[in-house]
């Protein structure tokens, strides 16, 4: 009975750490659900744009995924890999349960690389700001 009870506490404290581990990733997305749920129609424009895709496929996208950023990272996605919206889809729908990690695997695109990287740690959808500073991102011109 102990030994049991030792698994069990062992299984809750490696499905806490595994927890952690995940919640440093895409941290972004939070915020940039709650304001693209806020302007559907805006961030509808904001996608047909910057993926330059029509009504249709918006649409499409939309209608196959829950929250507005697994939309984004989904046409991410597929402009990383270069594969077709539909294709893009179809391993959304199918690897969904493993991750976005997985779904991009098989897409082509290693989980560790460069550009995954940089999709987990922000999005270009909406500018964000430093922390604390309230300036954005980005290098200026220095004003004399």
């Amino acid at each position: 009975m102990k030994t049991m009870t030792n698994l069990c506490a062992v299984s809750m404290m490696l499905l806490f750490a595994a927890s952690v581990a995940v919640a440093g990733e895409f941290d972004w997305i939070k915020d940039f659900n709650i304001r693209a749920e806020a302007d559907p129609s805006g961030f509808r424009v904001r996608l047909a744009t910057r993926f330059k895709i029509g009504d249709a496929t918006v649409d499409a996208v939309l209608s196959n995924v829950e929250k507005p950023a697994d939309a984004y990272i989904a046409l991410r996605l597929g402009e990383m890999s270069k594969q077709p919206t539909d294709r893009v889809m179809e391993e959304y729908k199918s690897g969904k349960g493993g991750g976005w990690g997985v779904i991009a695997k098989n897409l082509g695109i290693k989980p560790g690389s460069k550009e995954f990287d940089a999709l987990k740690n922000g999005q270009d959808l909406y500018k964000t700001q430093d922390k604390g500073t309230g300036k954005t991102k980005g290098k200026g011109k220095k004003k004399n």
